[in-house]
């Protein structure tokens, strides 16, 4: 089934998109207000995707249903990765890719990003994505099937853009990961744009003003 989503456009006439992608457990709405917040008048309309990630079970929460791009298996986020839900979900978010470039919106002036499960999807489906994408913005979080990475990534996005940030004292998605995230996608030979804060697991306002720079310069 395609995914549920909210949607608003900055004008009648978008020329670019933005879809993100929530976390764990929360929802569509999320990351609706840092939408609005962003000051992208210089690149002209943009709408904005923001899907609902499926309800499913998350065994690391003893089996509670709740919004969930991939179920987590335990606290050792490499090898009890569920590879069935993430390459389920990885195909949802690239439908949604689809439907925007069926829309008249080119491949290359839509950014893929996310917040924590949201940002390992992005990175999962983004550097898998047979069109060549604007760029990726993961926002604390990591590389799902990292080993898998480099063999199955898309010639299309072989130098895709991405913007990395983390938080320094973040005890959900620990800091050291992220860096491993940041440097294994360098040693790919991705141009990363990595930022740190002062933060747990959580976004904040310097982020929202630095993702808005990146986001000025990937779709100038």
């Amino acid at each position: 089934m395609p995914l549920d989503t909210l949607h608003f456009q900055t004008g009648d006439s978008p020329k670019s998109t933005i879809i993100i992608l929530h976390g764990l457990g929360a929802s569509a709405t999320d990351f609706v207000p840092v939408g609005r917040q962003w000051n992208l008048r210089a690149i002209g309309d943009v709408r904005f995707v923001f899907p609902d990630a499926p309800v499913r079970p998350v065994t690391i929460n003893g089996g509670m249903q709740m919004p969930a791009w991939y179920d987590i298996l335990g606290v050792d986020l490499v090898r009890r990765e569920d590879e069935k839900s993430l390459r389920e979900s990885a195909a949802d978010v690239q439908a949604l890719i689809d439907r925007e470039v069926a829309q008249g919106i080119p491949a290359s002036r839509i950014v893929l990003g996310g917040f924590s499960q949201g940002c390992a999807m992005t990175l999962l489906a983004g550097l898998r994505a047979p069109q060549r994408l604007a760029g990726l913005l993961g926002m604390s979080g990591y590389l799902p099937l990292a080993a898998t990475t480099a063999a199955e990534r898309s010639e299309a996005n072989r130098d895709v853009p991405i913007f990395l940030a983390h938080g320094r004292m973040d005890p959900v998605v620990p800091y050291a990961r992220g860096v491993e995230t940041r440097d294994a996608l360098v040693e790919l030979g991705h141009p990363v744009e990595w930022h740190e804060y002062p933060m747990q697991h959580s976004v904040c306002q310097e982020e929202i003003d630095d993702m808005q720079a990146w986001l000025l310069k990937v779709l100038a």
